[in-house]
């Protein structure tokens, strides 16, 4: 029983590795590798905006339907479809496939969580183990292996852009070279076979504006375009990664049973329900003053994944170096996470939880509240992408400091209200003892 269980989760967590090798892989590209008037930017704006509201409506109504494996394999098919549309990109075809990615992104989340919690609350069941455990060790086993996505889409992206031929020629050697003297001076001329372009490096980095003239962005800039050749090969990888994901899960999941949490759905309308619990969530001041550090996490990736890759990577160094720094970034990523649970040992919760922590201060509304983690986070990265092409890096340096910093001031005073509350609470419970005795 624990091998059939164990094989069910396994199963689920490759299939997201393939599938999430594909799009985040894509994403990372997006600004480099469609920036014609920020195509590739607004494509995930569109994907975000949509993620919100499937989010919020479709999971409970598309998992009560079909079951937690066919959600799984119908929401992975619509991010299949954003491959597809990256073989050819215009802004009917990226555009729709983002939209289709995104009304499947929730589904695909939900259902996937559904699954992991329900096959070990059942495990625990036959077992007589802690089912909070059980759940838990699931979901460690699903994110050690999902999370390594990031470090194969980044490499695959980089192996094969790394073979552009279109890519920018530096010189080489030199056909002629002249050498004369001019009193103590000494002139060297070299007449070059590959004369490279007026390549500057001032519109890379901060400097990097949306608003610089073509001429500017094509001649002195060294972003290079990439062949046809390479962008098919690419997308064919990915796509194929999709599709393999679809399949493993198709051919070798099992489809688990959700009777008794379809009875508890069946005394609620879950979808309402949903969205009432988040808005009512709202009520607590705790979560609005937590909104700004939640957007934070939104603003933050949203300009890694756009304006970073494009300004400081691509600009600098070429499009085929995006997989390798983000792989760097992926990789110091699992460390940190693995590290975070050790630190808050020492550090205590404040100095954790303003570094990357969240959710540990609704014990009673968690489910609220991680909702509105996704809502707050998700339009986060919708305005980032959105302003995208309008404001130069700069100008988003400043956005995304801020917003930290009024985030961390409002998240200091959150713990001042979960201390003065704990104070209250710690000296009514004194005088009851003293009244008592």
């Amino acid at each position: 029983m624990k091998i059939k269980h164990l094989k069910n989760i396994i199963i689920v967590s490759f299939g997201f590795l393939l599938l999430f090798t594909a799009y985040g892989g894509l994403q990372a590209l997006q600004s480099s590798l469609n920036p014609e008037k920020g195509l590739g930017v607004a494509s995930l704006s569109v994907v975000y905006g949509c993620l919100i509201m499937s989010s919020l409506f479709l999971p409970p109504i598309i998992i009560k339907k079909i079951g937690c494996k066919w959600t799984i394999v119908a929401s992975m098919c619509c991010y299949v479809t954003y491959s597809i549309g990256n073989f050819k990109p215009n802004w009917y075809s990226l555009i729709i496939t983002s939209a289709i990615l995104g009304i499947g992104g929730g589904p695909l989340w939900a259902s996937k969580c559904t699954y992991l919690t329900i096959s070990g609350i059942k495990y625990a069941h036959q077992t007589g183990k802690e089912k909070m455990d059980v759940v838990n060790q699931y979901f460690g086993i699903f994110f050690l292996i999902y999370q390594s996505s990031g470090i194969w889409g980044n490499l695959i992206s980089s192996l094969v852009l790394n073979q552009n031929q279109n890519k920018v020629h530096y010189p080489k050697h030199a056909d002629h070279v002249e050498i004369r003297a001019v009193g103590m001076e000494v002139f060297l001329k070299l007449t070059l076979s590959e004369a490279p372009n007026n390549i500057s490096y001032s519109y890379c980095g901060a400097n990097n504006c949306p608003k610089a003239t073509p001429e500017l962005s094509n001649t002195t800039t060294p972003v290079s375009g990439v062949s046809d050749i390479m962008r098919y090969t690419l997308m064919g990888i990915y796509t194929g990664s999709g599709v393999i994901a679809v399949l493993l899960i198709v051919i070798f999941l099992d489809q688990i049973d959700l009777s008794e949490e379809q009875k508890r759905e069946d005394e609620n309308p879950t979808i309402w329900n949903s969205l009432l619990g988040t808005i009512k969530q709202l009520k607590d001041i705790r979560q609005c003053l937590l909104i700004p550090l939640t957007m934070f996490s939104g603003f933050q990736q949203g300009f890694l994944s756009s304006d970073y890759t494009k300004a400081y990577i691509t600009c600098a160094l070429g499009i085929h170096f995006v997989g390798y720094v983000m792989i760097c970034y992926g990789a110091t990523n699992s460390i940190s996470s693995m590290a975070s649970g050790k630190l808050s040992q020492y550090t205590g919760r404040i100095s954790l939880f303003m570094l990357a922590f969240y959710g540990v201060l609704f014990d009673d509304h968690k489910e609220a509240a991680f909702a509105n983690y996704r809502l707050w986070e998700s339009l986060g990265f919708v305005i980032s992408f959105a302003y995208s092409n309008y404001l130069c890096v700069s100008v988003k340096l400043y956005i995304v400091l801020s917003i930290l910093l009024i985030g961390m001031i409002l998240y200091l005073v959150v713990e001042y209200l979960e201390y003065r509350k704990h104070k209250i609470m710690a000296l009514d419970t004194n005088a009851v003892n003293m009244t008592e005795s």
